[in-house]
């Protein structure tokens, strides 16, 4: 058993910071089931939204995150996190961040826009925004003595003893296959989306939705999980199935055109390519289907050369493997599942609704987001509530556990049935997109609903009979996902933000989240 006074699962800008603050006075216990870098946080391009320029103000990013949110944010906790943007964007900077600066600005920086943002206020280091902030806050976690890492790790399962109190988690050494026991005071789960539950996505291959799953099993309430945003703009490309066109090129003016070059957005929205990410998504959506066509395309060749290589160096080179130019060249896309706006029910301060269990960034479903989530503020809410859990805990470290051995469940290995278990995978992924996509219907959750039910259940079936591996563990976790994600759109009589039900199309007057637990029994509550 390892034993220390902080665990956390995830290695993004939620468990990173907070294993910075943590490790001041404290032990800290800090897994990832890849490399630290392999996380969502590293792929985010456009960066982190915070008030600082002089035109801007705190009451017109809350607006306009509430806005987005479609009615299901929770109004206390934006107000909280807009306000206290500066102090933990002044934390990055000192923790050796480099934003782009631009000395023309009031506030020093290059502040970007973004789709329906009122001003530019995103802070950014090129379109390699989470590039940057892991680098840095990879450093700083290696260079602390206090921080044990262990990459190569898979949770498995978390510890619940009868109290419902959580003592830790059992892991995977990918390497050896052997099952370790780790125990800690506070537990914080910090492992990313779910991404990978869908066919086609912005996400990297580590976001199978481990943390949600785990949590689920263990007993804790999961909000809102039929809140899946789609971003519009995913790089249409046989071989390259996950590069995000970041937003910022439609906040400098890109257009999106049909492959006759007609522009299209003024149709689905007034603010056209500054819509709200699931309007533009559908909208694109609408026209690929009208039209039989793959992909649409964003064009940004209007402007200069220079701008675009120096403003998108990431995107440029990428397309540019591609061979497309995007000085010259419009750049193919379609839209792709990017983020997912529930996860573990959590408070304000971070926990959940099992004892010493916390959970912080697209694992968790804070209200922040509501039904749909705006864009560069997910960053934002990973080191806001990084810090929020980081005071809260504090009180937990007082306490005295009784950490006993806990002896894993040894699998019982009867066949090998990997070959089995990527069928599944590849029809989990198959029946989330077509039937749990952009658009859904009561036929098509229907469908989706018993088709995933019986996958699942011969999963479960088989898990105890297969050698442990990360493919066996995340094709359970996904199967999880799907499910979750089902029963909660099946019970939601509405459409509301990033979700799009074509059989109740209008937004009712009352909002409720959908509260699910591992008993699939759905309950809603209002706002």
């Amino acid at each position: 058993m390892k034993q220390s006074d902080y665990l956390i699962i995830g290695s993004g800008i939620a468990g990173l910071s907070l294993a910075i603050k943590a490790a001041q006075n404290s032990s800290v216990i800090l897994i990832t089931k890849r490399a630290l870098s392999d996380c969502n946080t590293a792929k985010a391009q456009g960066g982190i939204a915070c008030v600082s320029d002089e035109k801007d103000s705190f009451e017109s990013h809350i607006n306009d995150t509430l806005i987005a949110g479609a009615g299901l944010c929770n109004k206390k906790m934006v107000e909280r996190m807009v306000k206290e943007a500066p102090q933990r964007v002044k934390e990055l900077l000192n923790w050796g961040v480099q934003f782009s600066k631009d000395e023309k600005t009031s506030s020093g920086y290059a502040l970007g826009l973004e789709a329906a943002h009122s001003n530019r206020r995103i802070f950014h280091s090129g379109d390699m925004t989470g590039k940057e902030i892991e680098r840095a806050l990879i450093e700083k976690v290696r260079s602390n003595k206090d921080i044990q890492i262990f990459e190569e790790r898979s949770a498995i399962d978390l510890i619940v003893d009868d109290n419902e109190q959580c003592l830790g988690a059992f892991v995977l050494d990918n390497a050896t296959n052997k099952v370790e026991v780790f125990a800690a005071k506070v537990i914080v789960l910090a492992c990313g989306g779910a991404g990978k539950t869908y066919l086609y996505t912005t996400n990297p291959d580590i976001a199978t939705g481990d943390a949600i799953a785990m949590a689920y099993r263990a007993g804790a309430d999961i909000a809102n999980m039929e809140f899946v945003q789609f971003h519009p703009t995913c790089l249409y490309n046989k071989v390259e199935k996950s590069f995000l066109i970041s937003e910022a090129i439609r906040g400098e003016s890109g257009i999106l055109r049909l492959q006759n070059g007609e522009p299209f957005m003024e149709k689905y929205h007034p603010l056209k390519e500054m819509a709200p990410r699931d309007i533009i998504s559908r909208a694109i959506d609408e026209e690929l289907k009208m039209s039989g066509e793959e992909f649409i395309y964003l064009d940004i060749t209007h402007k200069k050369s220079d701008f675009l290589i120096n403003r998108f160096p990431g995107i440029y080179a990428k397309c540019k493997e591609y061979g497309i130019d995007i000085t010259k060249d419009m750049i193919p896309v379609v839209p792709a599942a990017h983020f997912l706006c529930g996860g573990i029910k959590i408070d304000e301060n971070g926990r959940t609704t099992i004892k010493n269990l916390y959970a912080i960034g697209e694992c968790s479903c804070s209200g922040i987001h509501g039904a749909n989530r705006l864009a560069s503020n997910s960053l934002l809410e990973g080191i806001f509530y990084g810090h929020r859990v980081f005071e809260d805990s504090k009180r937990f470290l007082k306490e005295i556990f009784n950490f006993t051995t806990v002896k894993f469940k040894e699998h019982k290995i009867s066949k090998d049935i990997s070959n089995y278990f990527m069928k599944d995978w590849k029809a989990i992924r198959h029946l989330s997109w077509d039937y749990l996509g952009i658009t859904r219907t009561n036929e098509g959750l229907s469908i989706a609903l018993n088709k995933i039910e019986t996958i699942k259940r011969e999963i479960d079936d088989n898990f105890a009979k297969t050698e442990l591996s990360v493919d066996a563990l995340e094709l359970r976790n996904i199967a999880s996902i799907a499910q979750m994600i089902a029963l909660s759109a099946f019970a939601r009589k509405e459409s509301r933000g990033a979700h799009f039900n074509a059989d109740y199309p209008d937004t009712l007057s009352q909002a409720e989240n959908t509260i699910i637990n591992k008993n699939t029994q759905i309950r809603s509550e209002r706002i």
